[in-house]
């Protein structure tokens, strides 16, 4: 049987989790502002990636956990930033084909090396990031049935 527990203590992992993603976030961010790009923009470009050329900007939204309008002004600032190629598929359609350009890839290559990152999860073992992966996958889940950007 699921230890539901205290408010109390729900509230204080609930504020280890915000504290975590934020310096973990802001040390991301540090090592990235050499190359201006955003944490943000990085998840945009790992989204196109795995999605792949033809998607569209609800797709996007769905897999980043952001509003359609945030998503859209984010990829005219990476078109303007030189990430991505915008590209209609068709003049009636809302499908665009987003093109990563050979910049967005440069970056993409060199976000998947991350000292900060390394040093914080070196100190954990196989066994251990293994649980931390699968509690927090569960919390994901948990999460995503109750969020929608729209709320």
């Amino acid at each position: 049987m699921k230890n539901k527990g205290t408010s109390a203590s729900n509230f204080q992992l609930w504020l280890l989790i915000g504290e975590v993603n934020h310096l973990i976030v802001s040390l991301r961010q540090t090592e990235l502002v050499k190359f201006k790009v955003p944490v943000r923009q990085l998840l945009v470009l790992r989204t196109i990636q795995s999605l792949g050329p033809k998607v569209t900007l609800s797709e996007i939204a769905r897999h980043t956990d952001r509003k359609v309008h945030v998503i859209s002004r984010q990829l005219v600032n990476m078109e303007k930033d030189g990430l991505i190629r915008r590209i209609k598929d068709t003049p009636k359609s809302n499908v665009l084909r987003l093109e990563i350009t050979e910049k967005g890839m440069e970056i993409l290559k060199i976000s998947r090396k991350s000292k900060s990152i390394d040093a914080i999860f070196s100190e954990l073992s196989g066994d251990d990031r293994e649980n931390l992966k699968s509690i927090l996958s569960v919390v994901l889940i948990r999460a995503k049935k109750q969020y929608t950007p729209e709320n």
